[in-house]
């Protein structure tokens, strides 16, 4: 498994939490279906109720796959 690189692979939010960035998705390939901050495929594999919540949340607040 690979060591994971911070400022490259995730980064630390404001309360402490681990974030995976954009780069890590893609470098993993597929979406995990968590809902993941930065996932570049759109939630493909959240259930389809949740993947329009969370897609219409994007929409309003930006989309923060141009961030990381």
């Amino acid at each position: 498994m690979k060591q994971l690189i911070e400022g490259e692979d995730f980064y630390y939010n404001q309360q402490g939490l681990m974030v995976l960035t954009k780069k890590y998705h893609l470098d993993r390939g597929y979406c995990c279906g968590n809902a993941c901050l930065h996932c570049p495929f759109d939630y493909d594999n959240d259930p389809e109720q949740r993947r329009y919540q969370l897609s219409t949340q994007r929409k309003i607040n930006g989309d923060p796959k141009k961030e990381k």
